[in-house]
């Protein structure tokens, strides 16, 4: 069977394509098509709603804002467990600086419901601040955002900051700081449908994708070859290896997924509330 499954073009994925490589996912008896979403996390929840992807691994604010407002899909595990660091950037000459309060600010997001539009509203409130939807520049994605930062009219970007480090040592954009997700930053989100009519095949596709994983946690030339496909220096690509982890079993806790949905909550991007189960498929291990 073929599934489409769709993922940011960055270095947490990379466990993706060594499966596809391998025919790791073959050898069980699934054709995974991966698709590139260099739109993030606001495309692959635009794609999943229209059935143009079957699953996505998906930032968690993301997916758990779209689930609320409408999404047909469920989380099916966490992907990375551990906290994304997101840094904030200006264009390479703004007089923008860490002290500016985000009252004055336009951000630059890549869509409504992206993680770089999610995370600058969640930052906005540990700030104190709440965002008006004024503040927000749609680019449609990174190289959107780093010609509307350089030609003024956006000011911030929050992303990912290792993706971002090229950029940085180029001098495209500057870094001013960074800010740390309060969860685990990624999720593998599938469609409801693909749930009903194939709950075995998600299911060993799951434990495919955590053995790759595991594995790339454990190889001696990891680092190396991050830098190698992501442009990084050695040095950028083991800090972030060493902050990454991928999961490795079927667990999601309650507690973290009220934190979200609260959070968003009180940030304005959802206007109810859902519970884990809601949010969960009946085969997650939800506690």
């Amino acid at each position: 069977m073929k599934i489409k499954i769709g993922g940011v073009p960055e270095h947490f994925n990379y466990p993706w394509k060594i499966a596809i490589r391998d025919g790791s996912f073959t050898n069980i008896g699934i054709d995974v098509e991966w698709l590139e979403m260099f739109g993030g996390t606001g495309e692959m929840n635009a794609k999943l709603r229209s059935g143009e992807l079957d699953m996505a691994v998906v930032l968690t604010e993301g997916i758990v804002a779209d689930i609320i407002n409408g999404n047909p899909s469920l989380i099916v595990q966490k992907y990375i467990k551990s906290p994304l660091i997101w840094g904030i950037h200006t264009g390479a000459h703004s007089k923008i600086n860490s002290d500016t309060p985000f009252s004055e600010i336009r951000f630059a997001i890549s869509r409504p419901g992206s993680g770089s539009h999610l995370m600058a509203s969640v930052e906005a409130k540990n700030r104190g601040i709440k965002l008006k939807d004024k503040q927000f520049v749609e680019v449609g994605g990174l190289d959107g955002a780093v010609k509307a930062l350089n030609n003024d009219t956006a000011d911030v970007l929050l992303w990912e900051k290792f993706t971002t480090k090229p950029l940085v040592d180029s001098k495209q954009l500057k870094h001013i700081g960074d800010t740390v997700t309060p969860w685990p930053c990624f999720m593998i989100a599938a469609r409801q449908e693909l749930l009903v009519k194939h709950p075995n095949m998600v299911w060993n596709l799951l434990w495919v994708i955590r053995k790759i994983s595991r594995h790339f946690m454990n190889d001696k030339n990891a680092e190396q070859i991050v830098s190698d496909s992501y442009g990084l220096s050695l040095l950028d690509a083991t800090n972030w290896f060493n902050k990454t982890e991928w999961e490795q079993d079927v667990y999601i806790s309650k507690k973290m997924l009220n934190n979200v949905v609260n959070t968003l909550n009180e940030v304005g991007v959802v206007d109810k509330k859902l519970s884990s189960d809601d949010l969960c498929w009946n085969r997650t291990m939800v506690y």
